[in-house]
């Protein structure tokens, strides 16, 4: 079995599906899956702006996996495609220009029978079905992620189900990311065969074999945020929050510098110490985890809320922290209603309360955080990669 991994995105990109791109296909690679990374090549730094040649600098682009941590298997092959037009207008780029270097490097497999040739994997809408429009004559099968004609802004809403549309009609199948996604695929766009080719497989994480002691007495003084700062995500809604947690020392990992300087213009004149750490890269992310003993999921009951499946879910599980998380059903979909403290969506006050009372029970704070370490035990990338490798493997070639 050949996959070819579709993905019209510079690699490596600080976004939490460049994390769950690079996992899959490196955990399927591990496998003995023979994978294809298409993928469009990170921009080279260089110190003069727009100069045709950086690497007569000596700049060189970031490696695709390496900014992960991740190194490529022998079975895992790199290709990278511009989506641009070629220098001095490298700053016009297209999916459409993407798509047509991507077809005539699909053109060589054309030439094999159906049975032989490889499987798509395209996580874009529109790339997927561009592919599925033209009839490429290989099986595409999208990941989805979210319902993008529910997310998507309100003039593009009818643009997006329209792309949506074709993909749920054509794709050989569908992989959601939550049954939240499956369902409103489903609603939107399914006949009963249609919602039978959708299968639920969740993002995962890299499960730690050790981790560093946490200072359990002092819980409330070891609270990490991680993430975006989105206004989906909540994070103004704790550091509102803050403002009732004194005592308590908050560190905020992410957010770009304007949104950093935004969140900290809010900050409450008392409560808990807040520590904006802004961007962080990736590598450096779990180290600053693994000593949290809580760490805060404050998503908003928002569109992108209902279909998130949160790699940093995942992650503050594995580094085992107790976990005080909105009650969204997206949430509930991957964590027990006994194992983290729940919290209204977008109520500060209700924020703080869980907080509070989580910081002053250090016990049950320890207890919650082995809890969720023992269940990320069986959410690694590795365990979705099997998933996912037994899925395709049963994928039929289209027909000839």
């Amino acid at each position: 079995m050949k996959i070819i991994y579709a993905f019209p995105e510079p690699l490596p990109l600080d976004r939490a599906r460049g994390v769950q791109v690079a996992h899959a296909v490196v955990e399927l690679a591990h496998r003995g899956v023979e994978v294809e990374l298409v993928h469009v090549p990170a921009p080279v730094p260089t110190p003069v702006e727009g100069a045709p040649s950086a690497a007569a600098h000596g700049h060189t682009a970031p490696h695709p996996l390496r900014y992960y941590d991740l190194e490529a298997p022998s079975t895992l092959t790199l290709l990278p495609l511009s989506r641009s037009l070629p220098w001095p207008l490298a700053r016009v780029h297209s999916n459409g220009f993407f798509l047509r270097r991507l077809e005539r490097h699909l053109a060589g497999y054309r030439r094999l029978p159906p049975a032989e040739r490889p499987i798509l994997l395209v996580r874009h809408p529109k790339l997927a079905a561009m592919l599925l429009e033209r009839d490429s004559g290989f099986a595409l099968v999208y990941e989805a992620h979210e319902v993008f004609a529910d997310t998507g802004p309100p003039a593009k809403q009818a643009g997006l189900a329209a792309l949506e549309t074709t993909i749920m009609r054509r794709a050989a199948h569908v992989i959601a990311n939550s049954h939240a996604t499956a369902a409103r695929l489903a609603e939107r766009y399914g006949d009963g065969e249609q919602a039978q080719k959708i299968t639920v497989l969740p993002n995962g994480v890299d499960w730690p074999l050790s981790l560093p002691e946490k200072d359990w007495a002092h819980a409330g003084r070891h609270v990490v945020y991680s993430g975006s700062f989105f206004a989906w995500k909540g994070v103004v809604d704790l550091v509102q929050a803050a403002g009732e947690l004194p005592g308590c020392h908050i560190t905020l990992l992410g957010g770009n510098t304007a949104q950093v300087r935004r969140e900290q213009e809010r900050k409450p004149a008392a409560g808990a110490e807040l520590d904006f750490r802004g961007h962080v890269p990736h590598r450096e992310v779990a180290d600053c985890r693994a000593p949290a003993c809580i760490a805060v999921l404050p998503n908003r009951d928002d569109p992108d809320s209902r279909f998130t499946s949160p790699i940093k879910l995942f992650e503050y599980m594995a580094a085992g922290c107790a976990i005080v998380a909105t009650d969204l059903p997206a949430l509930r979909d991957i964590l027990p209603a006994d194992a983290a403290v729940w919290a209204r969506p977008g109520d500060a006050r209700a924020l703080a309360d869980a907080l509070r009372g989580l910081a002053a029970d250090p016990a049950r704070a320890q207890a919650l955080g082995a809890q969720v370490r023992e269940l990320a035990r069986g959410l690694t990338w590795q365990a979705r990669a099997e998933k996912l490798e037994a899925l395709l493997g049963s994928i039929q070639p289209p027909s000839a």
